[in-house]
């Protein structure tokens, strides 16, 4: 992904060499992303949807699908019914919240709620793809016009290919295939060149870490530290396989789905023919072997003929991403478990920074540190996020659940949380999808829009403390919301009513 990306974004003036090891696999096991790939990246580079969707077996997503996150009980695919509460899952729809007279749909919704006007849940009451993900509907006509905004599922091990025949073919990039044994650094600490087994002597004036975990260049030449922030996120390992799905018999769901587990959650990531699948996990509460099993029960596999993947993570991000001349993108930079889909988020991210803090042979140190900073604010904001969601979960029938609620919150959580609970707009509502999608500063800055929180929040039961009072001063507006309500149970019915299944519309596009 960086060398397609600077490729473009130096316009040939940069000679860019990618040394990869093909004796380390890679560790994507099946990938879900979040809506402004396409515009941020693909569109950047000139890539067709339909090209490199057809290329990577990519699927939809239109929404993360938490299921069991309320209730306690073993991991299980389908949601459990509740007696007073319907089927227990939740949807993070990628839709876009409508708002009226300057104020988000989700304030006029609670307000209903509040004074017994309503009991539908706050997905379906203000999205219209929740019922559409229900019926196993593809985002996009069969002619291909969109009908909601959406990101992807594909396979990483494709992806990577696929970049890397586009990289060398239409951005020049000069593709080596050797392992790294040896850094060459001068006085200042500066890597000067990479030593390969094969006998190269790659020299450079600016080298990107994309060496996963194990960061290489940032951690081990350079010794930056690593910044560990289990103290607030409590998984630190996965157990993941390939499962085969009858397409034709159970449909494609157009969604990830969060599934919550005994010491953590696990992932459901469909394309056509299968699924990906892992259990995120604590092994402070679970071992291996009892996260593998727990794992092969929710899904009926057997532990002997099934090949896993067992991955030990950490979790947070360096010091400094860009230390020097040396610039770490991806896991050799930072890392949070997938449960929003960020890895890709956070190196088309980290790309986009770089390209635009790009140095020349003084690095001006202005530039290293503002790239730093955005980095940081990226990721900091973003594990907030992701720990409200373990904090404020009612479950409480495990460790690991209980364990969540004694973990301590960032102060920008805690000031977000008093914002929701006195009935406040969290973020700037966004209703313009040109906007939106027109200022890649905000929406690499701040990705979780309000409807983000409001959508986690609402869906695990944290409500605020009253409606918006400036509500009760605004009759006109209130009753001007209304029609805003049905125009979605409109819009729900229609697409239901019109857009083929995700299955049909996958098989058209990869077969033509």
């Amino acid at each position: 992904m960086t060398a397609s990306y600077l490729g473009k974004a130096l316009q040939g003036t940069v000679d860019i060499t990618v040394l990869e090891a093909p004796s380390i696999p890679r560790i994507g096991v099946g990938e879900a992303t979040v809506p402004n790939l396409q515009r941020s990246f693909f569109d950047y580079l000139g890539i067709a949807e339909e090209e490199w969707m057809r290329e990577c077996n990519a699927s939809f997503k239109m929404a993360v699908r938490f299921v069991n996150w309320r209730t306690p009980g073993a991991g299980e695919p389908t949601p459990r019914a509740l007696a007073d509460d319907g089927p227990d899952h939740f949807y993070h729809p990628f839709g876009l919240l409508p708002d009226h007279d300057q104020t988000p749909l989700s304030h006029y919704w609670y307000k209903r709620k509040y004074e017994g006007e309503t009991t539908e849940p706050f997905d379906y009451a203000c999205f219209p793809e929740p019922p559409v993900m229900d019926a196993m509907k593809a985002p996009r006509s069969l002619d291909g016009e969109a009908a909601t905004r959406y990101a992807w599922h594909f396979d990483a091990q494709l992806v990577a290919d696929f970049l890397s025949r586009f990289a060398t073919k239409k951005q020049g990039v000069n593709h080596v295939q050797d392992e790294m044994v040896r850094v060459e650094q001068d006085e200042r600490g500066y890597v000067t060149a990479l030593h390969t087994k094969g006998g190269l002597v790659l020299d450079a004036d600016l080298f990107v870490d994309c060496s996963g975990f194990r960061g290489l260049l940032i951690n081990k030449a350079l010794e930056e530290p690593f910044i560990d922030m289990s103290d607030h996120l409590l998984c630190d390992s996965a157990v993941a396989t390939q499962i085969p799905h009858d397409d034709e018999k159970n449909g494609v769901e157009p969604y990830t789905s969060a599934i919550a587990m005994s010491s953590g959650w696990s992932w459901k990531i469909p394309m056509l023919g299968r699924f990906g699948s892992g259990y995120v996990y604590s092994s402070q509460f679970t071992s291996q072997e009892e996260a593998t099993e727990e794992f092969c029960k929710m899904w009926g596999l057997d532990p002997e003929q099934t090949e896993f993947n067992h991955v030990r993570f950490r979790v947070g991000r360096n010091r400094r991403a860009w230390v020097n001349n040396v610039v770490s993108i991806g896991l050799s930079s930072c890392f949070l478990e997938p449960l929003e889909s960020t890895g890709i988020y956070f190196t088309s991210a980290a790309i986009y920074q770089l390209a635009k803090h790009f140095p020349d042979r003084t690095f001006n140190q202005g530039l290293v540190d503002s790239f730093n900073r955005e980095i940081e604010l990226m990721f900091d904001d973003t594990r907030d996020f992701l720990q409200a969601h373990f904090y404020y979960a009612p479950r409480t029938d495990t460790p690991f659940w209980r364990a969540n609620k004694e973990l301590e919150l960032t102060q920008n959580i805690k000031d977000k949380i008093a914002a929701y609970k006195a009935g406040l707009p969290i973020n700037p509502p966004i209703s313009d999808e040109s906007t939106y999608y027109g200022n890649f500063e905000a929406e690499f800055r701040n990705f979780w829009t309000n409807g983000s929180y409001y959508c986690i929040f609402a869906g695990l039961g944290l409500e605020p403390d009253a409606p918006l009072p400036s509500l009760a001063h605004k009759p006109e507006s209130v009753a001007g919301a209304l029609p805003l309500f049905k125009q979605v149970k409109a819009r729900q019915k229609e697409l239901v009513e019109s857009l083929p299944s995700a299955y049909d519309y996958l098989r058209h596009l990869h077969n033509s």
